[in-house]
């Protein structure tokens, strides 16, 4: 924005044309100087990578600290929260979809039991498309319709 003669604002045609050529470039330094421009952009986009990944440890998985009295209960702890994340990496690369859209749609299929004179009944409910081809995408077998019949 800029101020023009009469005192009112004015969109910088020119200012943002300079800008427009700088949109989506970046410079990056580094302290080795054996790495090429590439191997360094590499590096730092996995760098963005674990800390997106930690983040996410803190968000998604909802990693709280823990006060494990054994150090072999801690190891086991962070290898499950890792696990976890990985998975969650997977199922996003497999669908293109976010973890919380898979989260979303995944968290409304539910088991219910039905209990009658008859007996027994528990069952999923019916998957919607996009459910049906999260599972599919994903290479993962969507739980059978019945799970479980007891006659009376």
């Amino acid at each position: 924005m800029r101020t023009s003669r009469n005192g009112r604002l004015a969109i910088d045609r020119a200012k943002i044309k300079a800008e427009e050529r700088l949109d989506g470039k970046y410079l990056l330094t580094g302290s080795a100087p054996h790495l090429s421009a590439e191997e360094i952009a590499v590096g730092y986009k996995a760098l963005l990578e674990a800390e997106r990944g930690f983040r996410d440890l803190k968000t998604m998985l909802e990693l709280r600290p823990v006060f494990h009295h054994l150090e072999h209960r801690v190891r086991a702890h962070v290898l499950l929260c890792w696990l976890a994340l990985l998975l969650i990496r997977v199922a996003e690369r497999c669908t293109d979809q976010t973890w919380n859209r898979i989260s979303t749609q995944l968290g409304r299929v539910h088991e219910v039991t039905l209990t009658g004179d008859a007996g027994q009944i528990t069952q999923t409910t019916p998957l919607n498309s996009e459910q049906a081809a999260l599972y599919r995408d994903c290479g993962i077998k969507p739980p059978p319709r019945i799970t479980a019949a007891d006659p009376a």
